[in-house]
This record gives structure tokens, sequence and C-alpha cells, in this order.
């Protein structure tokens, strides 16, 4: 996968007090909350490709992540070849293979992304039963309901009495905390990859399938009721999930997004669209 040249001042990879990993060249910057660096490097005698991420900012969970993944053996998790927590968090994991469904269904101008959305969706299920030692999720601002200030701020008062329903007996079970498209990988149409697991842990199920679901600016696909119905259908093949918790929570998740996506016109007014819809 190609990363973007430097696009920021970061930390030098090379001053990180590895252990099992020997860092060479720095092929690319992805764009990412924390510093990463897409490497080449020595690791058990052997040329690797991996990605070192380095704690940036505050509330980086890099200790999380890297407890976590210790606990998955598949080869679509990555697998941590070095780590350090002392002073500066950091990890270091193989290189998976794979792109982006962004990448790989471009413009999605014949809507090549619906046979995807099965598999994407059973994945999504596989990983909810893993029965793994983690922590709660952290709390985050998108997990509870707009409050009425917000909803006056975009003009949205209609939504108000939608909100003050929120659903109950919330199903609790191991959640990734950020399964969207930019964190999967797809190879040969199968799911290779599922990366960044610092906001893993205990967690609720249905919120976390409709942060898999609602669409980002700027997406090209998951636009659709069919795309949504095909991921439902694949997740429902292999575990249960409340549909209308599910839709209770993208749009929690829209009102959000809307808050700061302001120059996008053609999203906000698809967020408008898809809230008045419902």
């Amino acid at each position: 996968m190609k990363h973007p040249d430097k696009w920021r001042e970061t930390i030098d990879p090379f001053s990180l007090p590895y252990r099992s990993f020997h860092p060479i060249e720095i092929l690319g910057y992805p764009h990412a909350g924390n510093d990463v660096f897409h490497a080449r490097g020595i690791y058990e005698g052997k040329e690797v490709r991996a990605y070192i991420k380095v704690a940036r900012q505050k509330g980086a969970a890099i200790e999380n992540e890297v407890s976590v993944l210790s606990q998955l053996h598949s080869p679509i998790y990555p697998k941590v070849i070095d780590c350090g927590f002392a002073r500066t968090p950091f990890s270091v994991t193989l290189e998976l293979p794979g792109e982006r469904l962004s990448v790989i269904v471009g413009e999605n101008e014949m809507l090549e992304s619906l046979s995807f959305m099965e598999e994407y969706g059973a994945t999504l299920a596989t990983l909810h039963q893993l029965r793994v030692s983690a922590e709660p999720v952290k709390d985050r601002k998108f997990f509870h309901a707009p409050p009425d200030e917000l909803l006056k701020t975009l003009d949205l008062e209609e939504c108000k009495g939608f909100f003050a329903n929120p659903p109950k007996n919330a199903v609790q079970c191991f959640c990734h905390g950020d399964f969207h498209y930019a964190n999967i990988l797809w190879d040969r149409r199968h799911i290779s990859g599922i990366l960044d697991f610092e906001l893993s842990g205990i967690g609720n199920r249905d919120f976390d399938v409709a942060w898999a679901m609602f669409r980002r600016p700027g997406q090209k696909f998951m636009k659709t009721e069919a795309e949504q119905a095909a991921f439902l259908k694949g997740y429902q093949q292999v575990a249960p999930c409340d549909r209308n918790a599910i839709r209770y929570y993208m749009a929690q998740c829209y009102v959000y997004f809307l808050q700061f996506s302001g120059d996008d016109t053609e999203y906000c007014d698809y967020i408008r669209s898809w809230l008045k819809e419902r």
C-alpha cells in the first residue's frame, strides 16, 4: 500500500529503543492521529516491511492495542514484533497484504462495493464472538445522544424526540472500536487485514456495528440501503444484532459528523436526507 511523504513533524523513528526490530528505511507516513511510519527493516535476520506506531496524542492507547493483539491468532490481525512503553509508547507490527475498499471500488459508479458487503459484516460479527481479556472501551462523545443545544445549532430540533428514546439493554461484547473502511484491508476480494485496535475493548455491540456502517466524508460506498442490508445480512449469518438500535446509533454518529463537515455540501445534504427519511 502506498503512503504519502512526510506531511508533518514527527518523532525520529530511528531513535526508539527497539529490541527485536531494526529499521532501515522509512517508506511512507500514513495519515493518523499518532505518528505512524511504513518502514523497511530487519526482524529475526530477515528483511521485512512493518508499521511503527508512536504515541503522539493524549489518550493514545498503544499498550491496550498490543495487549489485545497478543491474544488474537489469525493472519488477518497484525503481528506485534516489537514494542516499548517506558517513555514514549510505541509498537511495530508486520505489514499485512491488501488495499482499502475505497481504493478498490474507486467512484463505485456501478455499485461494485455491493459484492464485498456480506463478508464485511460477517467479519465484524466473527470478531464480536472473540473471547478476549480486555478493559471496557473508553467513553467517547459518539456514545451519547447529541445534546439539545447541538440539535438546535444544526437546525435538527425535530430529532429531539427520536434521540429521547435510546436503545435499552445494550449487548456487551468484545468490540473493535474503530471498524471502518480505512482500517480494513482486502486482497483478492476477501478481507486480509484488520488494523488499529487502540480503541478496542468490551463495549456496546450494536454501536460497534453502527460505527462500521455509517458513511464518512468522501466515502463512495455504504451510501445505499442495498449496501447496508447486505452488510447486516452478512453480520446476521454469524450473530444476532438489533437493527433498530444500529439505526439509532448511526443517526447519533451522523449528527456529530455533521457538526464538523460543513464544508462538504454533498455529505451534509446526504446526512440531512438520511436523518429525515428515518
